[in-house]
């Protein structure tokens, strides 16, 4: 028992810093057409299906998408390729 809690504590020790490393980051998408008020729904969805989103806010007025993603699971490429497959092409604003 004392050998499993020491190993444990161990790999608890090595893979820690890996952990520090991953932070939530927040992206800006502007998105294309997007020409009708269901159009946001299905942006989200799309996003809101990639491992490592946390949050997702579709704006059809300004035609963004803001999403909030864990940086270690998910890249900006994954986020505009998912968009773009459900047939809403983006790209980061700014």
């Amino acid at each position: 028992m004392a050998k499993l809690f020491v190993s444990a504590a161990l790999s608890l020790s090595v893979l820690a810093p890996f952990a520090a490393f991953a932070a939530d980051k927040t992206v800006t998408l502007a998105v294309k057409n997007m020409y009708c008020a269901d159009c946001p729904f299905v942006v989200r969805k799309s996003l809101e299906a990639v491992t490592g989103v946390a949050k997702v806010t579709v704006s059809y007025k300004d035609k963004t998408a803001i999403v909030t993603y864990d940086d270690s699971k998910v890249d900006v490429k994954a986020l505009t390729t998912a968009t773009t497959n459900a047939g809403y092409p983006s790209a980061p604003k700014g």
